[in-house]
């Protein structure tokens, strides 16, 4: 390798384009290398010429640290989060705004890059995806909106988030991205000996502070209930429901509008997949109607009866606690005849975790051989390989939306539809 692209070395960069997972692009070119090394950058953004230090050097890219802007992008701003800025060391900078030093349009143009470039690289496909905001983001600045937040808590008891790429907690004054009720509540200077992380949950005008020392205890006595347009669902406080305020509604709208109500019969059987408490299986009950047959399987036992009382006025939605993969290979070896054609009658809507459905679960729900699929994803690149996959067997892209519900972050959402 290079020495002058060594571990520990600092180097000037210009930065050309954005890269998945909060990162930038730049390339160190030498003499004997001019088309250069690539080198991922955070902090930064395209037009940028930086100075930054070496971090990590792999075989075909290196990694680097931000330590200085020479020439910024004129869509720079001061970093919505004062200990997120460029201006503190990398091990002093807060995780979890990693685009706050960035206008919020040219963030959501990133983002649109960023699922393109998924689509176009790994899924194989050239697709158009604007990203829209969240109602009510733009007029508060991309701020406000976290429902949730998790402190991690250091051993002299201060509370912070993790520095990026790190577990160094970083003591913080304010929580910008938070709404107003968490800011309020949150005692930030409070030191907390004993405990390993904070929880701060607002639902509705309340808010819970849940101080863990190891993993947090979860149980039916620790119920909350969220309103998403004018319908409860409960579940517990610990548990997981959309961080944006606004997220929930956004979502199931987008689910409502992929599902296409000539293909798929309310008289079917269909299917929430990684379903939590409902909210899809409500979606798609509410769009079909009363005589909708729905399940809803997820692996969380305690989100599974959550999602029993939340279905409870369908009589044909059910929830049942197992993991999508186990639970579709199960399905496949009993499923009858009929029960067969009901779900090829169906919708089957998906919202798998970070990591993407995966090969097995695909395969599996390709051989049901349902009326559509509906999949809500929150990672660009495994929604890219999940539709790679279900296009080598016949299933395209019919709808895709994607939905800026994390501002001043790299986290994306998305919406699609498959067919035959």
């Amino acid at each position: 390798m290079p020495q002058d692209i060594a571990e520990g070395r600092i180097v000037e960069l210009t930065i050309d384009n954005v890269a998945h997972g909060g990162r930038f692009v730049g390339r160190h070119r030498t003499d004997s290398d001019e088309r250069g090394r690539v080198v991922f950058v955070p902090d930064t953004m395209p037009g940028e010429t930086v100075r930054a230090q070496v971090v990590e050097v792999k075989k075909s890219f290196a990694t680097a640290v931000a330590l200085e802007v020479v020439s910024a992008s004129p869509d720079r701003v001061p970093h919505v989060w004062d200990e997120a800025s460029i201006d503190r060391a990398p091990l002093e900078r807060a995780g979890g705004a990693e685009f706050g030093h960035i206008a919020l349009p040219r963030q959501r143009e990133l983002k649109q890059r960023v699922i393109e470039d998924a689509l176009e690289r790994t899924g194989g496909m050239t697709r158009e995806v604007p990203v829209a905001a969240a109602p009510g983001d733009d007029e508060r600045g991309g701020l406000g909106w976290r429902t949730r937040v998790r402190l991690h808590v250091d051993d002299r008891g201060r509370q912070g988030p993790f520095a990026p790429r790190s577990h160094e907690v970083v003591p913080v004054a304010d929580l910008p991205l938070a709404t107003e009720g968490i800011r309020l509540s949150a005692q930030l200077d409070q030191r907390l000996p004993g405990v390993t992380a904070v929880d701060y949950v607002q639902y509705g005008d309340e808010v819970d502070v849940i101080a863990m020392e190891g993993a947090p205890e979860r149980g039916r006595t620790d119920t909350i209930v969220e309103t998403v347009g004018g319908r409860e669902f409960e579940l517990d406080r610990s548990g997981f429901w959309q961080v944006h305020r606004e997220a929930p509604g956004v979502l199931t709208d987008a689910v409502r509008r992929a599902i296409d109500v000539d293909a798929v019969d309310a008289a079917g059987w269909s299917l929430d997949l990684y379903g939590g408490v409902g909210l899809f299986a409500a979606t798609i009950a509410e769009v079909l109607g009363e005589r909708t047959r729905v399940t809803s399987i997820e692996a969380d036992e305690v989100a599974t009866d959550h999602a029993s009382e939340n279905l409870a006025e369908w009589l044909g939605a059910s929830a049942e606690t197992g993991r999508v993969d186990r639970w579709l290979r199960e399905l496949a070896k009993r499923a009858s005849k009929a029960e067969r054609e009901r779900l090829s009658r169906g919708v089957v809507v998906l919202d798998p975790p970070r990591a993407g459905a995966g090969r097995e679960v695909v395969e599996q729900l390709v051989g049901l051989e349902p009326a559509q699929i509906v999949y809500v994803a929150c990672d660009p690149v495994a929604l890219a390989r999940d539709a790679k996959l279900f296009a080598e067997r016949g299933w395209s892209v019919d709808s895709l939306e994607a939905f800026d519900l994390f501002p001043h972050t790299h986290h994306v959402e998305a919406v699609a539809s498959f067919r035959r």
